[in-house]
């Protein structure tokens, strides 16, 4: 019996080591991720960001975060809509792609807006438009709250930190995100992530199913797979992100445009409404058979609206 009870477990322990998903080389990423508009900047304390300037050089400056899981990839079809007339500064977050886990693994609002302050920084912008997709929206509407004298106008995508409203249930979730949740979930994630589980988690994130192809799948997780990204994923998945800080957004009085996926399934599009009845000076646009990426399942929509936007506000305040 004790033979037998010993085979099993080395079997077991054999498919556990060789089913795993080992990590991705970052030589071979950077490579592969990178172009000539692609840079890295590093802190003194060793955070190291992948950031890119693209665009008009004269041009307002835009500051551009995207959400959990993705990296300043998520942008490039919305650059290319607008790079005529704006500067597109786009960065990968800590915890994410090229730039990697926060070398101190802060994942609160602090350890996020440090990297964009090493980005800013190094371009010397004082003042920006900053907008962002998801978690990366609430990361612009908390650095608004927290620097009101550098941002000029907000640009949230399906932002990340509204509460639910009365008489919602918590949304359906992807996959990904749903074994985040869970602490057996968290701890097999670091070492089993199937690209078929990146591939279903990324399709449920949209309306539009042809901006997931395979070369965006394989970049999600390849990019999922550099050493640290991982954990810091579930580092991330359990960080306090002080969601009563909602209740505060009222204060922010610079303009914003709210754009949101009617058929988001990981943040209600009822959460426009709900930044729209907290913000006073509030924008909301919402599109029909789009989902959580705005900016990449309907980039030319995204980019007028953004563009009539700033030339109503910040524009003939410049002008001015």
């Amino acid at each position: 019996m004790k033979k037998l009870l010993f085979a099993v477990f080395v079997i077991i322990a054999a498919l556990a080591f060789f089913l795993r998903t080992p990590d991705t080389d970052p030589g071979a990423m950077q490579q592969k991720y990178t172009n000539a508009a692609s840079k890295f900047v590093e802190s003194s304390e060793g955070l190291r960001v992948h950031y890119r300037d693209q665009g008009n050089p004269e041009g307002i400056p835009i500051v551009l975060l995207h959400g959990t899981a993705a990296s300043l990839h998520t942008w490039e079809p919305l650059v290319a809509e607008l790079k005529d007339e704006y500067r597109l500064i786009t960065y990968t977050q800590p915890g994410h792609g090229l730039t990697g886990p926060h070398p101190h693994d802060d994942y609160t609002f602090a350890g996020m807006a440090e990297a964009l302050d090493l980005v800013t920084e190094e371009l010397d912008l004082k003042r920006f438009i900053l907008g962002g997709n998801s978690m990366g929206g609430w990361v612009s509407w908390r650095y608004a709250l927290a620097y009101p004298e550098r941002v000029d106008a907000l640009l949230l995508l399906d932002a990340w930190g509204m509460p639910l409203r009365e008489g919602e249930e918590e949304p359906p979730m992807n996959l990904g995100f749903r074994l985040l949740g869970s602490p057996i979930g968290r701890i097999l994630m670091q070492h089993y992530t199937p690209r078929m589980l990146v591939k279903k988690s990324a399709l449920q994130s949209v309306s539009v199913a042809s901006v997931m192809d395979e070369a965006t799948v394989d970049r999600y997780w390849e990019m999922l797979r550099l050493p640290g990204n991982r954990r810091a994923r579930a580092l991330a998945a359990i960080t306090d992100r002080k969601p009563e800080m909602a209740e505060r957004i009222g204060e922010i009085a610079i303009p914003t445009l709210v754009i949101w996926g009617e058929e988001d399934q990981l943040i209600f599009a009822s959460a426009a409404q709900t930044f729209d009845e907290r913000m006073p000076n509030a924008d909301v646009v919402i599109y029909e058979n789009v989902g959580h990426l705005p900016m990449e399942e309907a980039p030319e929509r995204t980019a007028l609206d953004i563009d009539v936007f700033l030339e109503r506000t910040i524009k003939q305040e410049i002008d001015q």
